[in-house]
């Protein structure tokens, strides 16, 4: 039971899937009670064997109804969904609902919508459950040996559930667990829904690189697996996990797995995910120019319909192919060297990019979100886990529970983002000369040159509304603040 000392000894595992399956065996193996529950015998039994070639089968037992289920565990009862986003929950919690008692704990471990979250948060607060929204994020594998856990709920429930997240959570490299008191209502679901947008972003500038490496440069992808191992070593990317993965990728059978797989992401279209929609969303809805993660989510959903890609080549009579980069062969080290610069400064602006989403969130939503915390759950068993980025740059900004600062305003982050600028733009426009895809590194290129300027194009743009719609604009020399509100001025461009 949850003594004083909030040491949890039984939970429920509702979701045996891949994640839930490796969740399961990790809490078995900290010492907790694991009470199985899944449509799926077969997910059960497979969790089951699994355990026992791991020593755990005494720690693990399985269920096919509710009321077992319940009568399995202590007071107050403590449940772990990991379950697919949408309805999946609601039907979940229903068939829960008359066995739970006050005080009984729902932790939400899937990637949920945060504003079902807090949907089901107060459906149970008012039968005195506890109901804690955690984004989970490492995959399968982390799942197995400790995730990136990212809570949110009241703070009582996060008393109770937090020692024993801590337990089982991924731990930075000084043994700190990365795991925390991340804000109330739905702030976990909603950052770990950032968290994927940021992804996204970072793994299209690193597969971008890829691409030029591998199709640009003619480099092998055993040689190209060895240059990522450099750029996760050194000071700019340093312990970034998709290039550590890339590396295992790149050198499985000596490229030949990578070689054999369809240049198609589905998870968006199929449903599988609803992060990377919510996150560019979220970002729209929040007046945040976020464009790396944009333009990251578009290429995925261009990638997905191979069959219509395939039609509109054939009707336009071929398609664009990568050409090679003889400047980049002439002088190949110092090419890398801008590649690794430009991939950094993408995945720079992508943390940039979602903080600042989840900043206005925070502000309209009132989530309360502490953002050391959340740093602190982004320093390992997460996807987007990047060393640098994360404890040298961003964390000193938010320590000791600091408000939240644009790091846009923060000179040294700016200094980063300005030394790497030149090294970015050549990249892009020898990619873009040479026909290669870059998306995400062109789009953090315009999004680094019109963040900065105070000379857009849109003052032509705000003429063409204001003659149209008569949506008013400032004049120059009139408006110190530049603030976002309707302009003073409508010009009579034609009479009507």
């Amino acid at each position: 039971m949850a003594s004083h000392s909030n040491q949890i000894k039984k939970i429920a595992m509702i979701g045996c899937g891949s994640m839930g399956g490796g969740m399961a065996l990790l809490f078995a193996e900290k010492g907790i009670a694991v009470s199985l529950q899944d449509p799926s015998t077969e997910n059960m039994d497979s969790v089951m064997e699994s355990a026992n070639k791991d020593g755990l089968s005494d720690r693990i037992s399985k269920y096919n109804d509710n009321k077992a289920l319940c009568e399995s565990l202590d007071t107050p009862k403590v449940f772990v969904w990991s379950l697919p986003h949408g309805s999946v929950g609601d039907t979940v919690l229903g068939g829960l609902m008359p066995y739970l008692d006050k005080g009984d704990i729902i932790i939400d471990c899937g990637n949920e919508h945060w504003q079902n979250t807090e949907r089901r948060q107060g459906k149970c607060s008012v039968r005195g459950i506890r109901y804690v929204g955690c984004g989970v994020s490492g995959g399968y594998q982390a799942a197995r040996r400790g995730p990136s856990m990212c809570p949110g709920g009241d703070d009582a429930a996060l008393d109770i559930v937090l020692p024993t997240l801590q337990m089982v959570a991924a731990k930075a490299s000084d043994g700190s667990a990365c795991v925390g008191r991340i804000g109330v209502g739905g702030a976990g679901h909603y950052c770990k829904m950032i968290h994927n947008g940021i992804e996204h972003g970072m793994m299209s500038a690193i597969s971008e690189a890829w691409a030029i490496m591998h199709k640009g440069m003619g480099l092998s992808l055993p040689n190209i697996g060895k240059t990522f191992k450099e750029w996760s070593s050194e000071r700019e990317l340093k312990n970034t996990f998709l290039l550590d993965i890339g590396v295992d990728i790149c050198q499985e059978k000596e490229g030949k797995v990578l070689e054999s797989v369809e240049d198609k992401v589905v998870q968006d279209v199929t449903g599988e995910e609803g992060t990377g929609i919510w996150s560019n969303d979220e970002a729209i809805e929040q007046h945040v120019p976020a464009p790396t993660l944009a333009t990251a989510h578009f290429l995925r959903l261009a990638s997905s319909d191979l069959h219509q890609r395939r039609v509109i080549q054939k009707t336009s009579g071929g398609d664009h192919p990568p050409k090679p980069l003889e400047e980049a062969n002439q002088h190949p080290m110092d090419f890398l060297n801008d590649l690794k610069l430009a991939v950094y400064v993408a995945c720079l602006a992508a943390y940039i990019q979602g903080l600042n989403t989840i900043d206005q969130a925070n502000k309209n939503k009132r989530f309360n979100i502490d953002y050391s915390e959340l740093l602190q759950v982004w320093r390992n068993g997460c996807i987007i886990r990047s060393d640098h980025i994360n404890e040298d740059l961003l964390a000193p900004i938010f320590a000791n529970g600091a408000e939240y600062t644009n790091p846009l305003y923060v000179p040294g982050i700016v200094k980063e983002l300005k030394e790497g600028f030149a090294a970015l733009r050549r990249i892009t426009k020898l990619a873009v000369a040479a026909d290669h895809v870059v998306p995400a590194l062109g789009a953090t290129l315009e999004y680094l040159k019109y963040q900065t300027s105070t000379d857009l194009p849109t003052s032509f743009y705000e003429a063409e509304l204001d003659y149209f719609g008569s949506h008013m604009f400032d004049k120059k020399g009139e408006d110190p603040e530049g603030r976002p509100e309707t302009g003073k001025h409508h010009y009579e461009w034609k009479l009507a």
